[in-house]
């Protein structure tokens, strides 16, 4: 395996990745590897993995006070390029700018928690998910849990405007008997629920398991099974060998319980044994969908 080269040969290679992204204003954190855990890295070895975050979307990726980004994603895939002996760089950019920007060549994957859906496996080569994401409820301390959704008949649902959540309300409020608010942010919609506006607010289950950690007068409730979907890395459809580098790393930190405990950390739960960040899938991407490969293989891990 090719070693790092050492930070003197290293430094003249950031500097000029970052005069250019500093002088347009954009935030960039390098890391440099301590070491690496794969017993196979990638050919281009000791050259920067680039990638970027929606730097808004807490506790995924966040600002810190001292600047540059935060957050599971960043601590997730900065861990997978150590363990691939790469430094990393991490821009904050808008979501809704990430996907572009990779096809463009700028980046060589997405570190934002991106869902996998057939349309964007269509165009996009996907490890496999390192997340469930699932539509769950939070309600207050002491309010009565919703077992099913009949529960929330008559009640009053909190939900951030514009949000995938704002539409399934919207979609289901009629059909299921309940009503809606909708907020500008989605720390304004636990409030709603705090104070006693709405019985329960509806989100993402990593956001309002965050959100719990930080405010323990909401509590994680009930979660809607079958809007469950990965959230995986997206690359460009010619990198299959990143791809399946990065899909062995992230393997080889399920299994020794990496991913597990990043996500207790930043989510303030234990996930449970057959939960994503413990499940290492066969074959690389997500089982199903195109740009699935079911080839099995053992990731090398040291």
């Amino acid at each position: 395996m090719r070693s790092s080269p050492p930070a003197a040969r290293r430094r003249p290679i950031l500097l000029a990745l970052a005069l250019p992204l500093l002088a347009a204003g954009i935030t960039l954190t390098v890391v440099a590897p301590a070491g690496t855990a794969l017993a196979q890295a990638p050919a281009a070895s000791g050259q920067p993995l680039r990638t970027a975050v929606d730097g808004t979307f807490a506790p995924h990726a966040f600002p810190k006070l001292d600047g540059g980004v935060q957050g599971f994603n960043v601590d997730l895939f900065t861990e997978v390029a150590r363990r691939l002996g790469r430094p990393i760089t991490v821009d904050s950019a808008s979501f809704s700018g990430l996907v572009p920007a990779l096809n463009a060549g700028r980046y060589d994957f997405i570190a934002a928690p991106v869902t996998v859906t057939p349309e964007r496996a269509e165009s996009l080569l996907f490890t496999e998910g390192y997340l469930y994401t699932e539509f769950q409820f939070g309600i207050r301390q002491g309010s009565a849990p919703i077992t099913s959704l009949a529960d929330i008949k008559g009640k009053v649902i909190a939900v951030n405007k514009g949000s995938a959540y704002d539409a399934w309300a919207q979609a289901n409020s009629e059909k299921l008997g309940f009503t809606f608010q909708t907020y500008d942010t989605n720390p304004d919609a636990v409030q709603a629920v705090i104070s006693g506006r709405a019985y329960a607010v509806l989100a993402g289950n990593t956001v309002v398991k965050y959100a719990a950690s930080r405010q323990r007068q909401l509590v994680p409730d009930y979660v809607i099974k079958e809007t469950r979907a990965h959230w995986a890395a997206p690359f460009r459809r010619d990198e299959v060998a990143l791809r399946n580098q990065v899909e062995d790393a992230l393997e080889c930190m399920k299994r020794d319980g990496t991913v597990a405990k990043l996500s207790e950390k930043w989510f303030g739960s234990t996930p449970a044994k057959d939960d994503a960040e413990n499940t290492p899938f066969p074959g690389y991407g997500v089982p199903g969908l195109p740009g699935y490969d079911p080839t099995p293989h053992e990731p090398h891990c040291g």
